[in-house]
């Protein structure tokens, strides 16, 4: 089975055909289709790295919905000066099936 490592969002996934990944929220429409760049690719004969990216490959995915996550909440206090706040944040997010890798 051929894997692939692509970046997204300043993070990278290691992704096989059929699998679905959550990335960081894309612009992209429910059920459009997006292609992402490969750093490295894998199947049962080679693997191929790239420099920094490998030449002719890319990945395609389709967009199964958008979301946010759960939120998390950012507390800071000072001792003894009476000073504390919070703040809340939900960070969006996009799920991708990944189609085809080639």
């Amino acid at each position: 089975m051929s894997s692939a490592i692509i970046r997204t969002g300043g993070k990278q996934f290691r992704v096989e055909p059929g699998s679905t990944v959550r990335v960081p929220l894309l612009k992209q429409e429910v059920g459009a289709s997006v292609d992402l760049e490969a750093l490295a690719t894998a199947d049962d004969k080679e693997t191929r790295f790239g420099d920094p990216l490998v030449d002719g490959t890319k990945v395609t995915a389709t967009v199964v919905n958008h979301g946010r996550a759960p939120k998390i909440v950012v507390f800071k206090k000072k001792r003894r000066k009476h000073y504390k706040r919070t703040k809340g944040h939900r960070q969006g997010y996009t799920t991708l099936k990944i189609e085809a890798i080639g």
